[in-house]
């Protein structure tokens, strides 16, 4: 925790450094023009620099702080218009007393002629000039409201960030128990006919849960975890149905070396099962098929379905359907596709997701889950018994 925090001060200083220093360049570039040289034009530009510093981060770091956040709003512009007229006081002292003297007498070695009217008075008739006074005001602001907004838009995108991460969090937090859920009614199906097969599905349980627990935390894990963990909770399905469900699974393509945002493909292998097989009481069949290549993976799940559809709550549903969208959406904004067909007795979703930010456009995945080009035969053959 110490080192991250150094980590997070020593980025946060040098990204300040860098913007000031950003600033530093500008300025002089700007007061060059016309003026004997670049560094005439840095000197007189450092005189004045103080004032930014001491205007910015005293509004952003003190007076913000302290007033708009607290939803303050007339302290707040109290105290921002006696830093402004501060600052503006304090920029027009330097600038007579300092800055323009200097510019005048670089100026006048190289034109011996030339006169300034600025500098014209004594400090007393200089600092009441308002065409003067007005550009001081504008020359301190400038700098303060870029920052102002580089900071302001910093924050919000930060804010969103943290939104979009503890929604997603808590996302994540309602597959547990959903698919918790799901499994213990396989070992509660098991354990009423006391089948001996129950010690084996709390083991496969048992890794399922490791893997929720301390494996699924990171964004993303590995493709091949994520697919073993898939094939352990098929197994535990196949033992709860035997030999009245036809499961087929295939994988091609590698998946040793890809990495995926943990359980996206579980929902809708589930929704084959507790849509499908459990709710038939004829023989069932599922298909699922992974396809993977560098740029994208494709998952098809289909699954045979009762004539007559059950009654069904619907409070909890739809659950982890629901929530696999919006994790996608979240996590995949524009490299997925997720589309899914009903027939009278099947039912098929089609999931892609592209790796990585060279992706297809979103256009080009539905041309290739379309129903009519690469789906049609799915939905129409019922997969032989292997």
């Amino acid at each position: 925790m110490v080192v991250l925090a150094f980590m997070q001060s020593r980025k946060r200083l040098l990204t300040h450094v860098f913007f000031w220093v950003v600033i530093l360049v500008w300025l002089t570039q700007l007061f060059e023009v016309g003026g004997p040289g670049y560094t005439v034009a840095f000197n007189t530009v450092l005189m004045l620099f103080p004032v930014h510093l001491i205007y910015f981060y005293t509004l952003a770091y003190i007076i913000i702080p302290k007033y708009l956040y607290t939803r303050k709003f007339l302290a707040l512009s109290l105290s921002f218009a006696l830093l402004a007229i501060g600052c503006m006081l304090v920029y027009r002292s330097i600038e007579i007393l300092f800055a323009d003297p200097y510019f005048f007498k670089e100026m006048h070695k190289l034109y011996p002629d030339w006169k300034w009217k600025k500098i014209e008075g004594t400090f007393v008739e200089q600092i009441v000039n308002m065409e003067y006074m007005i550009h001081a005001l504008e020359q301190s602001n400038s700098v303060v409201w870029i920052a102002l907004v580089i900071k302001f838009f910093r924050m919000w995108y930060e804010r969103k960030q943290v939104a979009l991460q503890a929604e997603l969090n808590f996302l994540k937090s309602q597959i547990h128990p959903h698919f918790l859920f799901n499994t213990l009614n396989n070992l509660y199906a098991l354990t009423l006919n006391q089948s001996p097969k129950s010690p084996e599905v709390v083991l496969g349980l048992s890794d399922i849960l490791r893997y929720m627990l301390y494996e699924c935390n990171a964004d993303d894990v590995l493709l091949k975890r994520d697919v073993a963990i898939i094939q352990n909770y098929l197994t535990l399905e196949q033992l709860r149905y035997g030999d009245r469900l036809d499961l087929n699974f295939s994988i091609k393509g590698n998946i040793a070396d890809q990495a995926i945002a943990p359980l996206l493909m579980i929902p809708l292998i589930e929704n084959a099962f507790k849509h499908g097989a459990s709710e038939m009481t004829e023989e069932a069949w599922i298909n699922i098929d992974i396809d993977v290549n560098d740029s994208r993976l494709k998952l098809k799940v289909s699954n045979s379905r009762p004539r007559q559809l059950p009654e069904r709550d619907a409070t909890c549903g739809n659950i982890g359907l629901q929530n696999l969208k919006k994790r996608l959406e979240l996590i995949y904004p524009e490299n997925h596709l997720l589309t899914i067909y009903e027939e009278e007795d099947m039912y098929l979703a089609v999931l892609q997701i592209n790796f990585g930010t060279v992706a297809y456009p979103v256009k080009a995945m539905e041309k290739e889950v379309s129903f009519h080009a690469g789906c049609t035969d799915i939905l129409k053959t019922k997969p032989s018994h292997s």
